[in-house]
């Protein structure tokens, strides 16, 4: 099952979260990332290393505080909470499980104004975690990824089986893309010569494109 994007409010994802306990968890969470990025002192040149903050600890164990079912809007509205940087959310990305990936990824828009991301959701897009690459196709790539990556992202969701409806802004980068169009009509002869259906989606993918090509 593919999640859908998180509720970016306090409100919407404490209504989600199964009990009063973790909703107290979930408002400590909270605050330790506003004071993460409220923060304006700059550690003295010979301090020792900090710690880890606080609500990054909190990233991870959100799952076991908030269950499986929020815990993704969880860690998302922490991330956009704490402002986390692109440094951050590379770090926490790398070295995070595919759950909090996700959550990284689901972020995105929210934190990242320009492409210095998009190796993330290079990397999402390399696996076959269908949730991951879901979370990939995000308004973060419909913004920032370059035309050929982009269509190489529609025609993953296609081979993988993750809806069009994940990809955010199909309809207007599909417009007028006749290097797309060529591309799923290239995949649609493969289907055909194999005796496999053509889906829907397929179909309406090209439809969007808005370039003539064979009939499959």
């Amino acid at each position: 099952m593919l999640t859908p994007p998180p509720p970016r409010t306090r409100a919407d994802v404490a209504a989600r979260l199964p009990d009063d306990q973790a909703r107290a968890w979930f408002t400590e969470a909270l605050a330790d990332a506003t004071r993460a990025a409220t923060a304006r002192e700059a550690p003295p040149a010979q301090a020792p290393p900090a710690p880890r903050p606080a609500w990054q600890l909190r990233f991870v164990t959100a799952g076991r505080h908030c269950g499986q079912d929020a815990a993704d809007a969880v860690r998302a509205l922490l991330l956009i909470e704490a402002r986390a940087d692109t440094e951050t959310l590379t770090r926490l990305y790398r070295e995070g499980s595919a759950a909090e990936r996700r959550a990284v990824l689901l972020a995105l828009p929210s934190l990242v104004d320009g492409p210095q991301a998009t190796p993330l959701v290079d990397d999402a897009l390399r696996t076959h975690d269908t949730r991951l690459i879901a979370a990939a196709v995000g308004p973060y790539a419909a913004a920032h990824l370059t035309p050929h990556a982009w269509r190489h992202a529609v025609l993953k969701c296609l081979f993988t089986g993750v809806p069009l409806t994940a990809v955010a802004d199909l309809a207007r980068r599909a417009a007028g893309d006749a290097e797309l169009a060529r591309m799923l009509a290239a995949h649609a002869a493969e289907r055909t010569a194999a005796g496999r259906e053509l889906s829907r989606d397929l179909r309406h993918a090209l439809t969007l494109t808005g370039v003539p090509t064979e009939e499959p």
